[in-house]
């Protein structure tokens, strides 16, 4: 079989290879991966930006879906010829995370899926929706998932509620999707005009550029009779954190997710004692989250957004177009 990995950090550095296809070992199961999408934690890892120690090689990617070609002994869940996709991190199967249960991640702690086999325990793995093609289901495991958690877990998003996303990359076109099914009024930030007409067509209520428009937050507020909103799907990190502290109304929740901006700017910490702000981190999610998420998105017939899809030849293409910021959506590498 063929895998792309790690040898030394740099996009430029990642190899194709030729390797033996894997066996199921008692409790595993051995997929045929189909599509693997990426996220931007694939291109931190790849670039040493992630974890500077982390032992190499390293196959990449978090996220991917495929068909069951073989079980291990053991095996009962999970059948051959099921369509099923990888969980984020491999021992966080239910109940609230612990620093056990967020060991083993995919593409970072252990080897990822951007291989045309791979062997993963039946517990690491759901059935995706079948009315998602392959393409569609490798980008749930962790956007998908990280939007859930972030609407519903974290925000508690109710009908009527207001939700701020910021960019239109993976996760906030989720969070924008998610948020539409449950009746919120959604905002969006962007810095391109062409993307915030985009994502008025998938029910984005209002956007503002940020390049046009830097005091997004003040936007917000006006937008919200000076209230604020419920829930600030905060991707942009270091750099926006102020912002959504701004944006966010007293008493509702930032949702902390993403680390693309730095800022050199020491943070005022009072907007979250006046405002009682409730700031919760979201690291992807359980596979009991995933199998939740996954009977929303069959009921409501959700179908990801997907903005380009390389072959597997070109995932080093792939990883430098995220790197370029110019995708809406997912990107996804079609494996076979």
């Amino acid at each position: 079989m063929k895998l792309w990995r790690i040898p030394s950090f740099g996009i430029d550095k990642l190899e194709l290879i030729d390797a033996p296809t894997p066996k199921p070992a008692a409790g595993e199961v051995l997929l045929k991966v189909h599509a693997v999408s990426l996220n931007y934690r694939d291109l931190l890892v790849t670039l040493g930006h992630y974890n500077p120690k982390m032992s190499l090689p390293r196959i990449p990617a978090s996220d991917g879906a495929g068909e069951v070609v073989a079980v291990g002994d053991g095996v009962t869940r999970i059948k051959i010829g099921q369509r099923v996709a990888g969980i984020f991190m491999q021992n966080w199967l239910e109940g609230p995370p612990t620093a056990q249960k967020q060991r083993r991640a995919l593409g970072g702690d252990i080897d990822g899926m951007l291989a045309e086999y791979v062997v993963l325990p039946e517990s690491g793995l759901v059935a995706i929706p079948d009315h998602l093609s392959w393409e569609d289901a490798a980008t749930l495991p962790c956007a998908a998932v990280t939007a859930w958690n972030a609407l519903v877990h974290a925000g508690r998003i109710k009908v009527g509620d207001t939700v701020v996303i910021q960019g239109t990359g993976g996760v906030s076109i989720f969070a924008l999707q998610f948020a539409k099914a449950l009746g919120a009024r959604v905002l969006g930030t962007s810095g391109s005009n062409e993307k915030l007409d985009r994502a008025a067509t998938l029910g984005l209520d209002a956007g503002v550029n940020y390049r046009q428009v830097p005091d997004w937050a003040n936007w917000v507020l006006e937008e919200t009779h000076g209230e604020g909103a419920d829930l600030v799907v905060e991707v942009g990190g270091a750099g926006t954190f102020v912002s959504s502290l701004k944006a966010v109304r007293v008493g509702g929740t930032v949702a902390q997710i993403g680390v693309l901006t730095h800022t050199s700017e020491s943070l005022n910490i009072v907007p979250i004692l006046h405002k009682q702000v409730h700031v919760q981190g979201i690291y992807v999610g359980s596979r009991a989250d995933f199998l939740e998420m996954n009977r929303a998105i069959d009921q409501i017939r959700l179908k990801p957004v997907v903005d380009e899809i390389f072959t597997f030849d070109k995932a080093p293409a792939a990883l430098k177009r995220m790197q370029s910021g110019a995708h809406f959506g997912k990107l996804v590498i079609r494996v076979s």
